[in-house]
C-alpha cells in the first residue's frame, strides 16, 4: 500500500501540511523538522500522488500573477502580448492569471500590485522588474511564503526568484560593440544612450557594449560618456542634436533601451542619416521601418513575446507537477536583424493582443 503524507506527518509528529511544506519547499519549515520529515518519506519509499495532487488543484483552479513594466514602450507591449496568449491556453487548465501593467519603473506601485496579487490569492508570479532592494526583499518574502516568482526581460539576481527568462544583456551589448566596429572600419566618436538607470537590462548592455569597444587595440573608437534617456524619443532627440553639433566627428549611436526613434530623426534633420551610424534593440514595427529607411543599421532582437509567454507556463509546471525549469537563466536568442531579415519576424498574433483572460492593472 502506498505511503501517504498522513502517515508521514503522524510519525514526524507535525502537522499534514507541515509534510507537504517540508517535501515541497513551500513555506518555513524548521531545518531539523525538514530534514526529520524527508528522511522518514525516504525511508517509507513516499511518491507523491502527482495525478491526486493535479485533480485537486485543477477542481480547485490556479490563480497566477503577472506584473509587467514600462508598459509605454513597443517591446514590452510585446512581452504582455506573450503574457495575454498563454493566459488564453492556460484557462483551459483552469488558471486565471492576473496582468498588472506599470509604466514606467514604478517602484511604489510594483509594491503595491504584488500586495494586492498576494490578497487576491496568487499562488505564483511573473514579473519583469528594476533594481530596486526593496523588490529582490520582496521576491524573497513571496518564497518564504510558497509563491515561486519567475523574473522576465530584466532580472533580480541574488533574489530566491524560481528562475529569470529574457536576453543575456551583457552578451547583447558586446555583440553590439562588435557589430559598432564592423561598421565603423575608420574610427569614430560613438554616443551610447541607455535607459533608465535603475533597470538592470539596460545597465548589462551598456556594460557590455562599453566593455567590449574598451578591449584590445581598437583605440580608433572613442566612447562617449553616457546619456540616460529613460526610454522617451523626445530626450533622445536632445541628446542626440547636441552630440551631433558638439561632437563634428560623431560617427555612431548605440541605444541601449528605447529612444531609438527621437535619436534617428536627430540625425536626419542634421542630414546626417546614413552617415551616423545607429545600432538599438528589439524588433518591433517602429524598428522594422527604420530599418527598412536606413536609418537604423542593425537591430539586435530578444524575442519579447517569449519572455511573456513562457513564465506562466514554468510556473504552472512547477505548481502543478513541482517541475523544475531546467536552468536558473534561461536566455532567449540574441538575433541580429538588418533591413533585408526583419520582415521574416512579423507582429504579434491577434490573440496576444486581445486574450481575455488576463485581468488589466489599474
Amino acid at each position: 500500500m502506498a505511503v501517504t503524507a498522513q502517515q508521514i506527518a503522524e510519525l514526524a509528529g507535525v502537522s499534514r501540511g507541515t509534510v507537504d511544506r517540508a517535501l515541497h519547499d513551500r513555506g518555513r519549515v524548521a531545518p531539523e523538522v525538514a530534514a526529520r520529515i524527508r528522511r522518514i518519506a525516504a525511508e517509507l519509499g513516499y511518491k507523491p500522488n502527482l495525478v491526486g495532487q493535479a485533480l485537486v488543484r485543477t477542481k480547485r483552479g490556479f490563480k497566477l500573477g503577472a506584473i509587467v513594466q514600462s508598459i509605454e514602450t513597443p517591446t514590452m507591449q510585446i512581452v504582455c502580448g506573450g503574457v495575454r496568449r498563454a493566459a488564453v491556453e492556460l484557462r483551459a487548465s483552469g488558471v486565471e492569471l492576473l496582468l498588472r501593467e506599470v509604466r514606467g519603473l514604478d517602484t511604489e506601485q510594483m509594491l503595491e500590485y504584488i500586495e494586492g496579487l498576494v490578497e487576491d490569492g496568487i499562488q505564483g508570479l511573473a514579473i519583469s522588474l528594476n533594481n530596486a532592494p526593496e523588490l529582490r526583499r520582496c521576491i524573497d518574502e513571496l518564497h518564504e511564503q510558497g509563491i515561486p516568482v519567475v523574473t522576465l526581460n530584466s532580472d533580480a539576481p541574488g533574489s530566491r526568484r524560481l528562475c529569470f527568462i529574457g536576453l543575456d544583456n551583457y552578451r547583447a551589448g558586446r555583440t553590439a560593440a562588435g557589430l559598432m566596429r564592423e561598421i565603423l572600419p575608420q574610427g569614430g566618436r560613438v554616443l551610447p544612450l541607455t535607459g533608465h538607470l535603475n533597470n538592470t537590462a539596460h545597465n548589462n548592455r551598456l556594460n557590455g557594449f562599453s566593455d567590449a569597444l574598451r578591449e584590445g587595440t581598437a583605440e580608433d573608437i572613442v566612447l562617449l560618456p553616457f546619456q540616460p534617456c529613460f526610454d522617451r524619443d523626445d530626450y533622445a532627440y536632445e541628446i542626440t542634436q547636441h552630440a551631433l553639433r558638439a561632437e563634428p566627428g560623431l560617427a555612431g549611436v548605440y541605444v541601449s533601451s528605447n529612444g531609438q526613434r527621437g535619436a534617428c530623426q536627430a540625425i536626419e534633420e542634421e542630414g546626417l542619416k546614413g552617415r551616423v551610424k545607429v545600432i538599438a534593440f528589439d524588433l518591433n514595427e517602429t524598428n522594422m521601418a527604420l530599418l527598412h529607411s536606413d536609418s537604423l543599421s542593425f537591430v539586435i532582437d530578444q524575442e519579447a513575446a517569449e519572455q511573456g509567454y513562457r513564465p506562466p507556463y514554468i510556473l504552472y509546471e512547477y505548481l502543478m507537477h513541482k517541475k523544475r525549469p531546467a536552468q536558473e537563466l534561461l536566455y532567449t536568442d540574441i538575433a541580429i536583424r538588418t533591413k533585408y531579415n526583419s520582415d521574416l519576424v512579423l507582429s504579434p498574433p491577434e490573440e496576444q493582443r486581445t486574450g481575455g483572460a488576463a485581468v488589466a492593472g489599474g
